[in-house]
């Protein structure tokens, strides 16, 4: 796909148009110059595996993810047989689309349980499980460290440091990391952690922290821009790193699914020029 070499890089997280189907999220970075999108796994079954897959090609797009897997976090023996059948349907998607990487979010608490460290450690257990089965595929697996407001619920791995511990252990290629702006931003260990996630760096994800947050906290994102995410500093983190891949902006915001897509997009593409790219190298 020809267009702006400024934007190379950018990925339209599939989320930011949330009301869009696939075809017309594809159709949209087609028409503004985006080379790459971020697609989930419930519009492309809705919209049919193979059918997606030519979408994309047609338009002559990459996927730089496929969101996503995991959800790992089961303590019974029928909960764990089941994530990991659907974390191997969703390796077998990502081969399909050829996705770069399968993003991982990882799963919080079962219900009634406060054991947060043996949690982890039956997370860490099955995502070396589906590592050997990722390889096989040639899927790389994105683990994302999730802010730690969303611990109980969403995602037991709450820093950088914890995602590369369970990953490290594993092939770089089959298993690396996700540097989201919303769940990294506030770290203060987060230059060092960078560095040491390197070549793991599987996706780079950006939105920006708004306050006050809404009732949904999951819907707390702005575009870059919008709250108190230092994205000069995370850029060149991430770019000091190593990581040269695509960046996608991932927003869940009420406000912003309910606007115009085209109108989205464009002010998207706005941020990116003024706001992230002046920082990756």
């Amino acid at each position: 796909m020809s267009g702006d070499p400024r934007l190379a890089r950018l990925s339209l997280n599939q989320a930011t148009v949330k009301r869009a189907s696939v075809a017309e999220a594809v159709d949209g970075c087609a028409r503004h110059g985006i080379p790459a999108i971020g697609l989930w796994r419930e519009p492309v079954a809705e919209a049919g595996l193979e059918r997606t897959r030519k979408l994309v090609a047609d338009a002559g797009l990459r996927v730089s993810s496929l969101c996503r897997g995991g959800f790992l976090t089961a303590a019974d023996p029928a909960g764990r047989a089941a994530a990991l059948a659907d974390n191997r349907r969703a390796i077998d998607e990502a081969a399909e689309l050829g996705a770069a990487c399968l993003v991982l979010v990882v799963g919080g608490l079962p219900d009634g349980d406060r054991d947060l460290v043996a949690t982890r450690g039956r997370m860490a257990e099955v995502i070396t499980e589906l590592a050997d089965y990722a390889a096989q595929r040639r899927v790389r697996l994105a683990l994302e460290p999730m802010h730690p407001v969303f611990c109980a619920d969403r995602g037991v791995l709450s820093t950088l440091a914890q995602a590369l511990d369970v990953a490290e252990p594993l092939a770089a290629d089959a298993v690396g990391v996700v540097v989201d702006a919303l769940h990294v931003w506030w770290d203060p260990d987060l230059d060092r952690q960078v560095a040491r996630a390197g070549q793991r760096i599987a996706s780079y994800q950006v939105c920006d922290w708004i306050t006050p947050l809404p009732a949904d906290v999951l819907l707390g994102r702005g575009l870059p821009g919008d709250g108190h995410v230092d994205f000069d500093r995370l850029g060149r983190l991430v770019s000091a790193a190593g990581y040269t891949g695509d960046v996608e902006v991932e927003v869940f915001n009420a406000e912003i699914w309910a606007a115009d897509p085209d109108e989205v997009l464009a002010e998207m593409v706005r941020r990116y020029l003024t706001l992230v790219l002046p920082s990756l190298t």
